[in-house]
């Protein structure tokens, strides 16, 4: 084992070596407190144009293994290596570093992320790194303060900064428009024109009255007028409030209402999977009602505003029957022509507020997490940097909505603050057919690419052709975000869309989070199916018992919370601390409760296994719907599974699974059993399904969540209950359901 391991770390030190030209353009001056930005920088021209050229080594030197060598626990254990430098290296070449660095993060985080936030730029670097208290017993309560002496701009920190530093910068590509329906044409927008209609639109935000700490909701589809809308409020200090366009005009009408805006930002409509969503109309709708009528001034986006013929939409025809209101509405590109260039960004303390965004759960009002400036930009900027491995030239590709958190962080600030060039997907991935997320890897060679499980297993049902008709040769790191991966995923999305060639990045994090927690960085360490492996740097975690509130010793299960903070994580709720303290501070003193069930194994990896209140009881067993989920998902004819509870007047719960079968599987009374028995076999005798509902497909929100509230409402039976469905990607898959449910029948 260890000539083996000596093989794979002789193989990632070649490539870092190989790749050491990309040094000069990753790292940053080191910041000094000073009144005005320093700049020190390196025409990067040859660097960058090489960099393209040599991505593809990195994909092919490093040994990866899909079933990799047993990591005994003393490999994980702590060494003696320390961390002796005066700043974070540009890349992470080994677990040994990552221990190294993990060590510092914990044992010394005011060092450790002092020197993160040297990768930013600023006007005044923070003297007070971390002031922090998570025990609401204290004095003090709890109260989240980093950098709080600090002064930056976000938006200065992903676009302005890189073009001072090399003006050639100005010319490369910062996104890459993929529009719902097909082209040939490549919609590129470079660093330089995305900061001219960001500062443009700034000005447009000022001339309609919005200043500093002024909240805007945005209601928008993707498309890149959506990343000019967030970064024009980050350039003058307003708070964006984003709304996922899926919503219904009620649900917008309420996140308006409760942060307090004046100005709402839209489009005209919104185009996925060949069909027309009217968001202004539903703009229109929402500002009819009571609560939204503080809203002045409405900003209108039009779709593919002078684009080329070719990607002209199938909303074209309804545009002339659009509500207006004079004096209220105003069209985005026409009020960009009132306004010039000049704008400067907004000096911001680091505590600042950045932005707010809704959470919902099955219950209650709306949680808006707010997340400030310094201490989100330096997480999510140091966590895409080293988990995707990123290089100068690499074309990244996340395919969530950025109505969600990991569209904030992950299609936006994380990629735009290291000079990447960032993927906005504006379609689905079955449309026009189930090859669409391979054809765009292969249009645009997209090297790096990120999606949600429930994507993944929705592809696998169908034939791997659709896979293997594609190249996909560009690709060298594929990943995972949303919920856990079950282990055929996994494999199916490492062997068949990544030729068994590129390391799966299962990563684990929450909006609360503010960017990835757990986590492999690739080519680093040995992966495991369904393992987000391990906590990133500055992420202590503690498992606890759920019924005694002990602590555990891993290798164990149970609720996994966080010990101490980090930059990334929310403050607080929108007006709201102490629903925050409640919800979050209160189970377990002294932690941050996530929520979610984790097994932490011998070798240190982390497997979540769901939310702990997705916990059934039945006949005194505690049995885990995802430890069901995943039974069910291992049978070769499974695509994907969901499961809940009922109440049941002899078991306390019965067990109601919900099935969706591959292209080639027939749902029969055979198939039916033999699931059971699977479940039964995989877990234990005592767990046997109640019922196995076959479905064609499930209630999922756009970014691929599984509307489990839901199905939990259909099996009570509850069905006037459901609450808003507007948000689902197939609303008529809740009526399907309802009527073909025993439940429902016999209720």
């Amino acid at each position: 084992m260890t000539s083996l391991l000596n093989f794979v770390y002789t193989n990632i030190s070649d490539i870092a070596r190989s790749a050491s030209l990309f040094n000069t353009l990753s790292t940053f001056h080191t910041s000094k407190s000073s009144s005005k930005l320093s700049h020190n920088f390196t025409n990067n021209n040859e660097i960058h144009t090489s960099a393209a050229r040599t991505s593809a080594l990195l994909s092919t030197s490093i040994g990866f293994q899909l079933n990799p060598i047993n990591i005994t626990s003393y490999r994980l254990a702590s060494t003696n290596s320390t961390w002796n430098e005066s700043s974070l290296p540009d890349k992470i070449k080994s677990l040994d570093e990552y221990k190294a660095l993990y060590d510092l993060s914990i044992n010394d985080p005011e060092r450790f992320w002092k020197m993160a936030a040297e990768h930013l730029d600023w006007y005044r670097f923070p003297t007070k790194i971390k002031n922090t208290e998570f025990d609401y017993r204290t004095d003090r309560g709890v109260d989240i303060k980093w950098y709080e002496d600090g002064i930056l701009n976000v938006c200065y920190n992903c676009l302005d900064r890189h073009i001072d530093h090399d003006s050639s910068a100005s010319k490369q590509v910062a996104v890459v428009f993929e529009p719902d329906t097909p082209t040939e044409t490549r919609h590129h927008v470079t660093y330089g024109e995305l900061l001219r209609d960001v500062k443009k639109f700034a000005n447009v935000l000022k001339k309609h009255g919005v200043k500093k700490g002024d909240r805007v909701t945005v209601y928008m589809p993707m498309v890149v007028d959506a990343c000019v809308a967030l970064l024009a409020c980050a350039r003058i200090g307003a708070i964006h409030s984003v709304v996922f366009g899926g919503f219904s005009a009620s649900n917008v009408a309420e996140r308006i209402s409760d942060c307090d805006s004046t100005v709402v930002i839209t489009s005209d409509f919104g185009l996925r999977g060949g069909k027309c969503s009217p968001l202004k109309s539903k703009i229109d709708q929402a500002l009819k009602m009571k609560q939204c009528s503080n809203v002045r001034t409405v900003l209108v986006f039009e779709r593919n505003y002078g684009n080329n013929a070719d990607v002209k939409d199938a909303c074209s025809d309804q545009r002339g029957t659009l509500e207006w209101k004079e004096g209220r509405d105003f069209w985005a590109h026409k009020e960009m022509e009132t306004v010039n260039e000049n704008c400067p960004p907004e000096k911001m303390n680091a505590e600042d507020p950045l932005f707010i965004l809704y959470t919902s759960g099955s219950t209650g009002k709306p949680k808006g997490i707010v997340h400030t400036t310094g201490g989100y930009l330096t997480y999510t900027s140091l966590t895409f940097k080293y988990i995707f491995d990123y290089n100068p030239g690499d074309v990244y590709m996340c395919t969530a909505d950025i109505g969600w958190i990991t569209g904030h962080s992950y299609i936006i600030y994380g990629p735009l603050s290291n000079r990447a060039t960032t993927v906005v997907f504006e379609g689905v991935p079955t449309y026009p057919d189930v090859s669409r997320f391979w054809n765009v890897v292969d249009k645009h060679q997209v090297n790096i690419f990120y999606t949600a499980p429930t994507a993944i297993r929705s592809l696998m049902a169908h034939d791997d052709k659709y896979v293997t008709k594609t190249s996909r040769q560009s690709l060298r790191i594929l990943g995972s975000v949303g919920e856990p991966i079950n282990s055929e995923a996994w494999k199916w999305y490492h062997s068949v869309v990544g030729d068994g060639r590129c390391p799966i990045i299962d990563t684990w994090w929450q909006t609360e989070t503010g960017g990835v927690m757990i986590t492999p960085i690739a080519n680093a360490w040995e992966l495991e199916p369904s393992s987000a492996t391990l906590p990133f740097f500055g992420i202590k975690t503690q498992l606890f018992d759920k019924s005694t509130k002990k602590p555990l010793t891993p290798p164990n299960t149970g609720e996994l919370c966080i010990q101490d903070s980090w930059p990334g994580q929310a403050r607080s709720l929108y007006r709201n601390h102490e629903r925050f303290v409640d919800v979050y501070f209160k189970q377990y003193p002294g932690y941050y409760f996530t929520g979610d069930g984790c097994e932490i194994k011998k070798n240190g990896y982390h497997c979540i296994t769901g939310r702990v209140d997705d916990v059934l009881v039945i006949s005194g067993h505690n049995i885990g719907t995802a430890e069901v989920e995943a039974a069910l998902n291992e049978h070769a004819g499974v695509s994907e599974s969901a499961v809940v509870g009922y109440p049941d007047k002899k078991k306390n719960q019965g067990m109601y699974c919900f099935v969706v079968l591959k292209d080639d599987t027939k749902e029969s009374e055979e198939l039916r059993k033999d699931l059971i028995k699977s479940v039964r076999n995989t877990i234990g005798a005592h767990v046997n399904p109640d019922v196995i509902h076959f479905t064609p497909d499930l209630p999922k929100t756009r970014s691929g969540k599984i509307m489990r509230r839901i199905l939990r409402k259909i099996v009570e039976p509850d069905t006037s209950n459901l609450g808003d469905i507007s948000t689902l990607t197939d609303p008529s898959i809740v009526k399907e359901l309802i009527k073909k449910s025993p439940r429902t029948k016999h209720s």
